[in-house]
């Protein structure tokens, strides 16, 4: 292959592909995710039955029906997340809330999994904010005033006789010292 060869034009993977990051790219993708998967364990352990040889432990609660809601609502508030990024302060802070009443009521917040995966993915969609929309770049040869390269601005005109020769302090402009290298 040399410098001359043409780059072959992407594959529909690779451009699906970069089509997903740019996507993911404009919302809290990350806290979604993590608010998505505290659900699970949330929902999943209270329903659960645990197979010891013949021996069935059932680690069914009487907050089953509580463990399901916060559980259902976390998946709803991480899959709203991702496709309205306009609500990510209320479903962050719903789902820190969840997560923090999933303790006493979901088998410690689904042995601790699901609360921490919920309390980490609510923090982060509190703390995403958008990135700015790229600027277009002036070009290099615009005049001035349009852009371009940074044209020099004159500073306005400065007295110098402000407090007269009366000023003791040797702080003005008259003398150069501005303050700087004075004792007192």
């Amino acid at each position: 292959m040399s410098a001359e060869t043409p780059a072959a034009a992407p594959g529909q993977f690779t451009l699906r592909k970069q089509q997903f990051r740019a996507w993911r790219g404009t919302r809290p993708f990350w806290a979604g995710l993590f608010v998505l998967l505290g659900g699970f364990p949330i929902m999943y352990f209270p329903y659960a039955h645990l197979q010891l040889g013949h021996l069935t432990l059932a680690m069914s609660t009487t907050a089953g029906a509580g463990s399901l809601i916060i559980g259902v609502l976390l998946v709803v508030l991480g899959i709203s997340l991702w496709f309205q990024k306009h609500v990510r302060v209320f479903a962050g802070v719903a789902a820190i809330l969840l997560a923090l009443v999933s303790i006493p009521v979901s088998n410690f917040g689904g042995f601790i999994l699901g609360f921490l995966f919920a309390l980490v993915g609510g923090a982060m969609a509190v703390a995403w904010a958008p990135g700015a929309s790229p600027q277009p770049e002036p070009p290099a040869d615009a005049a001035p005033g349009e852009g371009g390269a940074p044209q020099a601005v004159p500073l306005p005109e400065q007295r110098t006789d402000a407090f007269g020769e009366n000023d003791l302090s040797g702080t003005s402009p008259a003398n150069g010292a501005n303050g700087r290298h004075s004792a007192g």
